[in-house]
């Protein structure tokens, strides 16, 4: 029985009702997840920008006897209560570098303690109140202020809030992600190629491609699990070791550059091969000389997401031992190392505020590296996409 008119205007209008109650459920939804992400951005900021200021205090050095013993000799009993205990280690050192400062006197800004920094930033802190009648003192002349923290960049991980940085990690991070891209950006393009290129359609090759694509799904720690399992247990692969971890990295990876290899090979059209093939190419020198670089800025592009979704990874590197206190950088790939996001998990679970900052500071740095390789990502495949 055909409808009236009515009814179908009504019809009609429940239709557009429930499509802009739909269009404003969705702008409602991306307006939330865009406010969440301002405020982890603002609260980031807010908590890690203190991180790049350090307190340092203007001392004056006496290289007596005694301060080759015992570094606090050599400072004033109340000014050396605010200076930091590594910089008092370093003074019976420096007189035995150096004989002839015995006997001498010299004025130099040092590395105050965590409390006075934390004092002066406007935190909580264990200052008693002789020491910050002294700060305040110092802080009135001069002789007390923030300056740009140096030490954070310049030196590895200490159990000392003042004097912590993130150079071994930083490092060790660069020498782990190089172990990633030189085993799995091979192995990765490779695999993909004959997949796509080579391989025959059946039922081996159709169950090798659903484990590709499962493997890239699974919990990351599961990959750490095998990593300890095989390289750890099995090859005897030094624990702790960026040669571990970046093994261990490129199994997670791998999936991924396979999966973006072959999307990037599928995107190039059959007519450049059939091309080829009509000047008498062979199909290797069609998928070399034509293909692959035809299909290098996708697979570039999706490597280089790869590699930084790799670094952003820290539950694989713990089962692998990268969670080490190492305060000195490593020589080797197989020397104890630490990673960027395991040096934040341990910072984290410090009980002294000032490792607050420097876990907020940490998150930082890793996320401004992570948006400068997606953004890379992005210019690259905006600067080489072709249109077909």
């Amino acid at each position: 029985m055909s409808q009236s008119f009515d009814e179908i205007s009504a019809q009609l209008k429940r239709r557009h009702r429930k499509s802009a109650r739909l269009k404003w459920i969705s702008m409602g939804a991306l307006g939330l997840a865009g406010l969440f992400l301002v405020l982890f951005f603002a609260d980031m900021l807010n908590k890690g920008l203190p991180a790049f200021q350090q307190a340092y205090v203007q001392v004056e050095l006496d290289y007596n006897e005694e301060a080759s013993r015992m570094g606090r000799a050599a400072m004033d009993p109340e000014v050396s209560r605010i200076v930091s205990r590594s910089f008092e280690r370093l003074i019976p050192g420096m007189l035995r570098d150096d004989p002839d400062l015995l006997g001498t006197s010299e004025r130099r800004w040092v590395l105050a303690n965590g409390e006075v920094d934390q004092y002066l930033k406007g935190h909580r802190n264990k200052l008693s109140e002789a020491e910050r009648e002294v700060v305040d003192e110092l802080a009135e002349s001069g002789q007390v202020t923030l300056k740009f923290n140096t030490t954070f960049f310049s030196r590895g991980d200490s159990k000392m809030a003042e004097s912590s940085g993130i150079l071994a990690a930083a490092v060790g991070t660069v020498m782990t992600m190089l172990v990633t891209l030189a085993i799995a950006f091979p192995i990765g393009v490779m695999t993909a190629l004959y997949l796509e290129e080579f391989a025959p359609d059946n039922r081996l090759t159709q169950i090798i491609e659903i484990n590709i694509n499962n493997l890239a799904a699974i919990p990351s720690i599961l990959f750490g699990l095998l990593g300890l399992a095989i390289f750890i247990n099995f090859f005897g692969v030094p624990r702790s070791s960026p040669l571990v971890g970046g093994m261990t990295l490129a199994l997670m990876t791998l999936p991924v550059i396979i999966i973006a290899t072959r999307t990037a090979l599928r995107s190039v059209p059959d007519s450049i091969r059939h091309a080829a093939f009509g000047v008498g190419c062979s199909r290797w020198q069609v998928v070399r000389d034509h293909v692959l670089p035809l299909a290098m800025p996708g697979i570039m592009t999706g490597s280089i997401i790869g590699l930084a979704q790799a670094m952003g990874e820290t539950a694989p590197l713990i089962i692998v031992g990268m969670v080490a206190f190492i305060p000195d950088v490593s020589a080797s790939f197989t020397q104890a190392a630490t990673v960027l996001p395991a040096q934040i998990f341990t910072w984290a679970g410090e009980p002294d505020r000032a490792f607050v900052e420097k876990t907020a500071g940490g998150i930082l740095v890793l996320l401004s590296i992570l948006i400068f390789l997606n953004a890379t990502a992005v210019v690259l495949r905006k600067k080489f996409e072709r249109r077909w």
